[in-house]
């Protein structure tokens, strides 16, 4: 089939740099800080955008460029630029384009360190955020200000995995000429894509289901042409940029993405459906169950569900201290989307920074638990889950 095919899972194995000499059926790693040119014309030619090509790994590197190139097209986007961290996407996505006294509308459940972001550094460069919750689009639009810039989500959010209209919040942007920036990191390109909904631009925790096997670290925003090239000046001068490594081993990891995200979401709605009725369990939240509050959005946006599940256990903080200290086979982790199914407390780890009425403003409970749902046999993770619920 030719490389010029839509699908999605061929264009995340056929998508590749130039073979070199050697005609290597594998993209190899391109392990170099600079490069070198054939004479002083060519160099100048090269830093003044009269030639395009690669000056300096910070800059760009066939890697990184072979890894944006695919979430590229796997999103919709026009360009894109990767970095070391999710967070580091998305802090110079926003210092990138915001000014002093500049303001953003974001949905109250985004992650902590956003929050952070939000809450304690930006308002020292005079930018404001206002939030909206989750359940409360309506109220978006009566937020905005003269000198608001931004809309920003995440859909499914974290750790609660609600789900907010993209194609809402994508015609309130339009109709108020502001930018909506969607992460998207819980769907992944497989699942969902933004832009079709009216993102300018979407972002990505490479970390999590795009590597998949919690190996490296990466960030990636991609997007409008010209909004990218405003990250790209901000990022080459001030340093985030994912390495070359980390690049290839998340461009090979787009190669298998469909495969695992199929088998993920699988496992995730089977063991959404066991918690449900287990009577240790008071609530369960999964975008694709019909319980779940946007069940019918999820399902207009989102080809599967994901493979977070939220659910609640009885007794509160020792009811989840002891569900935790009881699991066997599951990892107690921070991270999520490895082959790994992992259990993470909330309220003590990934958000354990926020206060109180901020917690419960998400819907994070004490008795909260995220399960990011691996790749096991799915008989095996309900076993595992079934007699640490039982011990409570």
């Amino acid at each position: 089939m030719s490389q010029k095919s839509k699908n999605f899972e061929t264009q995340a194995v056929r998508t590749q740099t130039e073979k070199t000499q050697f005609l290597e059926h594998s993209t190899p790693m391109y392990l170099t800080s600079g490069f070198v040119f054939e004479d002083s014309e060519e160099m100048r030619a090269a830093f003044a955008e009269e030639k395009d090509r690669n000056l300096y790994s910070r800059f760009s590197n066939p890697n990184t460029t072979e890894f944006v190139d695919k979430i590229c097209k796997l999103e919709g986007a026009e360009d894109g630029y990767a970095f070391a961290t999710g967070m580091a996407a998305v802090f110079s996505t926003f210092a990138s384009l915001l000014d002093a006294g500049d303001h953003i509308v974001s949905a109250r459940s985004v992650f902590g360190s956003t929050h952070s972001l939000f809450t304690k550094y930006f308002p020292k460069w005079n930018i404001e955020t206002s939030y909206f919750p989750v359940n409360e689009l309506d109220i978006v639009e009566s937020l905005i200000q003269p000198n608001t810039k931004i809309i920003y989500a995440e859909s499914p959010t974290n750790p609660g995995v609600d789900v907010l209209d993209l194609e809402l919040l994508g015609r309130i942007a339009e109709k108020h000429k502001l930018l909506l920036i969607i992460d998207n990191c819980f769907a992944t390109p497989y699942l969902q894509n933004p832009i079709k909904f009216g993102a300018d631009l979407v972002i990505h925790s490479a970390t999590k289901l795009i590597d998949g096997q919690g190996r490296v670290l990466g960030g990636v925003t991609v997007g409008k042409k010209e909004l990218i090239k405003e990250i790209y000046l901000f990022s080459r001068n001030t340093g985030p940029s994912l390495s070359p490594f980390n690049a290839w081993v998340l461009s090979k990891s787009l190669e298998t993405l469909a495969v695992r995200v199929d088998r993920h979401c699988e496992n995730a709605l089977k063991l959404a459906e066991f918690l449900e009725s287990h009577p240790k369990v008071n609530w369960v939240k999964y975008p694709f169950l019909k319980s779940h509050p946007q069940y019918e959005v999820a399902k207009k946006q989102m080809k599967l569900g994901g493979n977070i599940v939220a659910f609640e256990v009885k007794n509160g903080v020792e009811g989840g201290k002891t569900f935790f200290d009881s699991v066997k086979m599951c990892s107690l982790s921070a991270n999520l989307g490895d082959t790994r199914t992992i259990v993470t407390h909330p309220a003590s780890t990934t958000h354990s920074k926020l206060a109180v009425e901020d917690k419960l403003a998400v819907g994070i409970t004490d008795g909260m638990v995220r399960c990011s749902v691996g790749l096991e046999h799915i008989d095996d993770i309900i076993k595992d889950i079934k007699q640490a619920l039982e011990k409570i």
